[in-house]
């Protein structure tokens, strides 16, 4: 029944005037746009990946003009079987390369491999052979069956009318082989989505996975390689082109040549709108299980490389991660920023942070950007919004909050990744990572259940929990760490978690001969006021309330030491390689302790379970002193 009614509505539109087409080709073309808005999204997308230097407004224009040629090229699809021999040849002619091919090819029989390529009027390339002014040799192209057995043989029986082979992908390969033994032509689309049996290459910068049977053909035959395609003149109105392409004569030569002149065609005149922009281009790097890696059957990256004279992929897939919205977390999510850029090497990844997070993690260079949210209030979603023309390909969030998932859909990131726990929905994250049954969360650390998620979604290698360092004395820095013990007695969200004043006056006491720094918020400053009352101003500094995150970052950085409660600070301290003595009670030490390599020990009240529940005014000094003595 599909394929009767798409004959008769072929047939109609054979008999429609072209006037009629072009105006109906112009209204399906904007119906494209307007009423598929995920395929919009592509099509801009895929134009501000390929040309981002280039106006938004030119990228708008080509997008629209790909669209509606992309309904008029469906137009000529169906109508073609029921044209004319007359109106063929009103409709195509060959260009002065594709007309010199054949001449050549009449005087000089070679086997010849054509590279077709993803271009409009894409069913016009079966008329060669007829319109040659010279007998051509044998010409067949390799094309993709359709799933309907009976609408297959009616094309196939009706585009091989006029002298060209279409061979199965399935079937008709051992032909195609037969063909260029005897010295003739075989055409077979060269496509950068060709999926686990492609090899990886780039393409405008970005990674993808490309067809290499061109190149394996024209190697094992010795055959000339040249590209053949369709270029649009007017409405209904094409010129044959065939091009060669130099290479060295390899397989990955020829793959890499074809998608560099691909690329150096599009970049021109009128050849890019003509290209299906609409097609997902660089999908099979998009797969959920393994978003996070690069994975194909063949790795042609090295040689792409240095036949663009680069020494490193170019960062241009681009993952955005928004960062928890506490300073702890945020300190102990870096390793996996970190890992994600090692594992996905032509990721640009993005940070998307509170904006006081942002010189911290900007100084850190642990991303290459860094972007800070809106302040919230009125307005908040449309400046989230407005990241839309920015076209994250990714979006992870290490948040587990309605309003993270909100941003990453509005934002219009197509993948959503997240963690869904038991009894939870998230109905705006397009991939979750569901918390296994059995994993007890108050048994394992935040950081495993965020690699075990990244893992999920493709992360491989291993995850480096080396620190980092603000600059003043880290671990970059030679020798040991003469700068004061610094101490943080604070917690404003959980006063369960301050180690009572008595004892930290109790620590300064037994190191008579120790400089102190007292760290914390302008809400911590009467806690710290209380601590440092009596002691020397030059032993005890007190600098709660009054240093910037940067500012306190430094400061931390410049510390001998670290004596604090289970804060931000602590991990932030830990993060910058400064030897930690963290105080738990009430906490949960297995599930929030340090994480990074740099000294540290954890302190809990005698009897204190390992998970925590303990009360801190229960750990002695004299513990948190010993310990102070034992660290480096």
């Amino acid at each position: 029944m599909i394929a009767l009614a798409l004959i008769v509505l072929g047939r109609l539109i054979a008999l429609t005037p072209e006037s009629v087409l072009r105006a109906l080709s112009v209204v399906a073309g904007e119906a494209i746009l307007w009423l598929a808005p995920r395929r919009r999204r592509l099509l801009r997308s895929n134009l501000h990946h390929a040309f981002p230097g280039r106006p938004r407004s030119w990228r708008r224009a080509v997008a629209r003009e790909s669209s509606r040629r992309l309904a008029e090229t469906v137009l000529l699809s169906l109508a073609a079987p029921f044209l004319s021999e007359r109106r063929i040849r009103v409709i195509g002619r060959l260009g002065p390369s594709s007309e010199a091919l054949a001449r050549s090819l009449q005087a000089n029989p070679r086997p010849v491999v054509l590279a077709t390529l993803h271009l409009a009027h894409w069913e016009t390339q079966s008329w060669y052979k007829f319109l040659s002014p010279v007998p051509t040799p044998a010409f067949g192209i390799i094309f993709r069956p359709l799933d309907n057995p009976s609408l297959d043989a009616f094309f196939k029986r009706t585009r091989e009318r006029h002298g060209m082979r279409l061979l199965s992908r399935k079937a008709g390969f051992a032909e195609a082989l037969a063909i260029l033994r005897g010295k003739g032509c075989v055409g077979l689309l060269f496509d950068q989505n060709a999926g686990d049996q492609g090899a990886l290459t780039l393409f405008f910068g970005r990674v993808c996975s490309s067809t290499e049977l061109p190149g394996v053909l024209a190697a094992k035959f010795r055959a000339e390689l040249r590209t053949f395609y369709p270029r649009r003149t007017a409405f209904w109105r094409v010129t044959f082109e065939s091009d060669p392409v130099p290479s060295d004569g390899t397989p990955e030569g020829a793959t890499v040549a074809l998608n560099r002149w691909l690329e150096s065609a599009l970049s021109e005149g009128d050849l890019c709108a003509s290209w299906l922009w609409a097609h997902d281009r660089w999908r099979n790097q998009d797969v959920p299980s393994r978003r996070l890696r690069l994975s194909a059957k063949r790795n042609l990256l090295g040689e792409d490389l240095r036949a663009r004279g680069l020494a490193s992929l170019p960062r241009n897939t681009r993952v955005w991660i928004r960062m928890p919205n506490w300073l702890g977390d945020v300190a102990m999510a870096l390793p996996l920023v970190r890992a994600i850029r090692a594992s996905r090497p032509d990721a640009e990844v993005t940070l998307l942070a509170g904006a006081g997070f942002v010189p911290l993690l900007e100084s850190l260079g642990v991303a290459d950007r860094v972007r800070p949210l809106p302040a919230k209030g009125p307005g908040y979603l449309a400046r989230i919004a407005s990241l839309r023309p920015s076209y994250p390909d990714t979006w992870i969030l290490l948040t587990n909050s309605a309003r993270g998932d909100l941003e990453a859909f509005l934002a219009g990131c197509p993948q959503r990744f997240g963690i869904r726990r038991a009894g939870t929905r998230r109905p705006l994250l397009t991939h979750a990572y569901a918390v296994p049954g059995g994993f007890d969360e108050a048994r394992h650390h935040q950081v495993e259940l965020w690699e075990n998620f990244l893992r999920h979604f493709g992360l491989e290698g291993r995850t480096d929990f080396s620190p980092f360092s603000a600059g003043a004395a880290g671990p970059g820095a030679t020798g040991a760490r003469t700068g004061p013990i610094g101490l943080i007695a604070g917690s404003e969200n959980d006063p369960g978690k301050r180690w009572p004043v008595g004892h930290w006056r109790s620590l300064i006491e037994s190191f008579p001969s120790e400089r102190f720094a007292l760290f914390g918020t302008q809400g911590d400053a009467p806690i710290t006021a209380r601590i440092a009352d009596g002691f020397d101003g030059g032993r005890v500094a007190d600098l709660a309330g009054r240093t910037s995150l940067q500012e306190f970052a430094a400061a931390l950085d410049g510390c001998r030491l670290l004596v604090a409660n289970d804060t931000g600070g602590m991990h932030l301290a830990n993060a910058l390689g400064v030897p930690v003595v963290g105080l738990f009670g009430p906490t949960n030490p297995l599930r929030t302790g340090p994480v990074y390599s740099a000294p540290h020990r954890i302190l809990q009240p005698p009897g204190c379970p390992p998970a925590g529940g303990g009360a801190l005014a229960g750990l002695p000094p004299a513990s948190v002193a010993a310990a102070v003595r034992d660290l480096p």
